[in-house]
């Protein structure tokens, strides 16, 4: 059965698309977009020397920051061209090409972790099939009072209160909610949402 992400489903319409992906987000950088707000986030909330899982990494920027603020950093893509991109860019971190349903992390790499970041919209790229998968994942990945942080946003076929649903199914529990990165209150209505969740 083909449960392929919608990122693997543009890839194969367009090979050229990674590469697009990452020259856009070099060009942002370039011009001095601020390109890492969430990882600021993920730092702001554990202490220094922290392990942290980049979920969905693609080009390492949130990777690269957290692993420059002192962090031990793992960042997972399943796409190859971006992940070497990223250990261009930004090395230091432990990335890995792998699909988040089923990656298998190397005894050499952490195996739990203080923090999970998932931004990027990368929930609204699973297929459908792989979404509480994924997240059972990260509940297993998650140390005992570790949280993970996952913002995507609305519109991609992905609905907040399915969202909210398949997390509790999953082994998490969700702590916080926001509509934005910089942790402005989420309502009915907003058009993006940030999660922060533990494990249940």
């Amino acid at each position: 059965m083909n449960h392929r992400s919608k990122w693997a489903d543009a890839v194969a319409a367009n090979p050229g698309h990674s590469s697009w992906y990452v020259e856009r987000f070099r060009q942002m950088a370039a011009g001095g977009a601020d390109l890492v707000g969430e990882a600021r986030l993920i730092d702001a909330m554990n202490a220094r020397a922290a392990t942290i899982l980049d979920a969905g990494c693609g080009p390492g920027r949130h990777a690269g920051h957290l692993h420059a603020a002192g962090h031990t950093v793992v960042g997972i893509d399943l796409d190859p061209v971006l992940i070497e991109a990223a250990e261009q860019d930004f090395p230091g971190p432990r990335y890995l090409v792998g699909d988040l349903t089923h990656v298998t992390l190397p005894p050499d790499a952490p195996q739990s972790f203080d923090a999970i970041l998932c931004a990027g919209n990368v929930m609204g790229f699973l297929h459908p099939a792989t979404r509480r998968p994924v997240l059972a994942q990260f509940a297993r990945w998650l140390n005992p009072e570790g949280r993970a942080v996952i913002g995507y946003g609305a519109g991609r076929g992905y609905d907040f209160a399915e969202f909210f649903a398949d997390a509790e199914a999953s082994g998490l529990a969700l702590h916080q909610a926001y509509s934005t990165w910089d942790l402005r209150p989420y309502t009915e209505g907003s058009g993006f949402l940030v999660a922060v969740l533990g494990r249940a």
